[in-house]
């Protein structure tokens, strides 16, 4: 049979010959705002279109109520009124249903870096993660294939009317973004007279990726199609960044195509002589490896996660009459950890005060104190025991609950501190009131966070199975909250052998001091985000998995004041 091949010609891989553009899933979307500026809110609508081999699949349009006034010269400009959208849900509230249209699809946008922008911001601001995928912007794809001689403008109105859209544009979301589909079909025609048939030659077509960047796809030839960990190594071997992915070999190779725009990874890119890998047996492998490589090797173009254990802890101080210090060093009995100092002062002082304790610096004696009472002991927010006005015996209750507080036993201080807020509300005192809001629940997401982490951390042994998607099993062995080995049954395969065997080879983890027994805070959090997802289920433990109860009962308290902190957002 003739397969119409050279003689000696290698068959082309998959991966090799791109994803079809008809087999692409594209979402087509437009956003209308305030303003030019992308912030956590400031859009007030959003219109899309998802499309499939030239078809209209689905649509999604809503009104967003942008938690600000909406500037007369963009009411002029898009017709969007402040009346149009008082009922419209906020942002936060239509993040879910939009990440969820365009999930596993293309972006596309005019302009996509202006309508991207926004929703990153967004995302970023709400506690959503903004998915990283491919973004073909029209208007750059335009200035590559019309030229100056076929329209005047790259206007999204002027390559409607050179195309004949169905839809004119109006500067409203859903048209404009039903308008964009027809220009994007014309200009996919167009490229397609030029051999771009794939995504990936589409993505390479765009104009910011350079003769050099295209060249250097070979580098991720060698890659498996496997979960891990790759790390972009300079011209002398040095690690210039690392990252993780479900495919390794997909991953990289979108690092040297148009959907790379970040200025600093192209920069990275340029510099980059080979890139290394570490197969991983699932993604939660990939995550912690990911973020044991950058604190080893402190990649020059990684941002986050280069000083793991550069945290911060609250202590109790070792005198007659103790107070709460910040300190680097962690150690039994202590909270935290906290990422800046500033952080953990804003925590010792709230508990402090909700719990009587002195935050003075100076050293007391319990025999003879000769002190001066500050204007806190004036206040009545201090016994002052530097003047002999309170004795240990008496201070020492204080001390008491707030060991009981960090060690999970006594929520005495949580509940003071509530009172007083109470009080200065019904004082009317509410800029205080709203301040000392905010600290207390930032005490309590802290001693919330420090119970949760230090109950994972202290079980010598937990191992966990996850569902893999497939009928299969995602295994993980933590000791003392690290990871220490992880694997995977696949469906069919009986999983408690593979769990024995991942026992037996699981890494030896020493305890070490404080209250996290040495592990790094961020790999803790890595597992404990994985071990809380629907479907994980224990296998064994060497210690009953538990969590203190005297942070728990608060998380009805947290989401109000959560809310009345955007209000008071939107309102100032």
């Amino acid at each position: 049979m003739d397969t119409g091949r050279r003689p000696g010609a290698a068959q082309l891989a998959f991966d090799e010959l791109g994803t079809p553009l008809r087999d692409i899933t594209f979402v087509v979307f437009d956003l209308e705002t305030t303003g030019t500026k992308p912030g956590p809110d400031g859009i007030t609508e959003i219109g899309a279109v998802k499309i499939r081999a030239g078809e209209v699949v689905g649509e999604f349009a809503t009104f967003v109520n942008p938690g600000m006034p909406i500037p007369p010269q963009i009411v002029e400009l898009t017709g969007i009124t402040g009346a149009m959208v008082y009922d419209a849900p906020r942002i936060e509230r239509v993040l879910p249903a939009f990440l969820e249209f365009i999930s596993g699809a293309v972006l596309v946008a005019h302009n996509a870096a202006f309508d991207t922008g926004f929703m990153r911001a967004a995302c970023e601001g709400h506690g959503y993660h903004w998915p990283k995928t491919a973004v073909v912007c029209t208007v750059r794809l335009a200035r590559r294939v019309i030229s100056r001689d076929e329209t005047p403008s790259y206007r999204l109105s002027a390559l409607a009317a050179l195309f004949g859209a169905r839809t004119t544009p109006n500067h409203r979301a859903l048209a404009d973004a039903r308008a964009t589909v027809d220009v994007l079909h014309a200009l996919l025609e167009r490229v397609g007279n030029l051999g771009v048939h794939t995504l990936e030659e589409l993505l390479d077509y765009l104009p910011e990726v350079t003769a050099a960047q295209r060249r250097k796809r070979s580098l991720a030839e060698h890659l498996p199609s496997r979960p891990g960990v790759y790390l972009f190594r300079g011209p002398s071997d040095e690690v210039l960044y690392v990252g993780t992915s479900s495919d390794l070999r997909r991953r990289v190779r979108q690092y040297f195509t148009g959907s790379e725009s970040r200025g600093r990874i192209r920069e990275m890119v340029a510099l980059a002589e080979r890139v290394d890998a570490v197969e991983c047996a699932h993604a939660l492998e990939a995550a912690v490896r990911e973020l044991r490589l950058i604190a080893a090797h402190r990649p020059m173009y990684n941002r986050r996660s280069k000083n793991p254990r550069h945290a911060w802890w609250v202590a109790l101080t070792e005198e007659a009459f103790p107070r709460l210090s910040v300190v680097r060093m962690p150690r039994d009995g202590m909270l935290g950890p906290f990422r800046t100092q500033t952080d953990a002062r804003t925590a010792a002082d709230t508990l402090a005060g909700a719990s009587g304790l002195r935050t003075c610096t100076q050293r007391i004696s319990a025999a003879a104190p000769n002190g001066t009472p500050c204007v806190l002991a004036e206040l009545g927010r201090c016994g002052a025991p530097c003047a002999g006005k309170q004795t240990v015996e008496a201070y020492r209750p204080s001390v008491l609950a707030v060991s009981g507080l960090i060690a999970g036993t006594d929520g005495r201080p949580l509940r003071a501190a509530a009172d007083h807020l109470a009080r200065l509300s019904a004082a009317e005192h509410y800029e205080q009131a709203a301040q000392h809001r905010d600290h207390l629940a930032g005490l309590i997401r802290a001693v919330g966070r420090a119970h949760r982490q230090s109950a994972l951390a202290g079980i010598p042994e937990l191992i966990a199975a996850g569902p893999d998607g497939n009928g299969g099993w995602e295994l993980a062995v933590i000791r003392h909250g690290r990871l220490a080995s992880a694997g995977v049954a696949r469906r069919g395969v009986p999983p408690m052998p593979v769990v024995e065997m991942l026992v037996a080879s699981a890494e030896t983890v020493i305890p070490g001091p404080g209250p996290l027994f040495g592990a790094i805070p961020e790999e803790i959090g890595l597992l404990l985000r994985w071990l809380t997802r629907p479907g994980v289920r224990l296998v064994r433990t060497t210690h009953p998995w538990a969590e203190p109860a005297a942070a728990g009962g608060w998380q009805e308290w947290l989401d109000l004041a959560a809310s009345a902190t955007a209000l008071e957002r939107v309102a100032g």
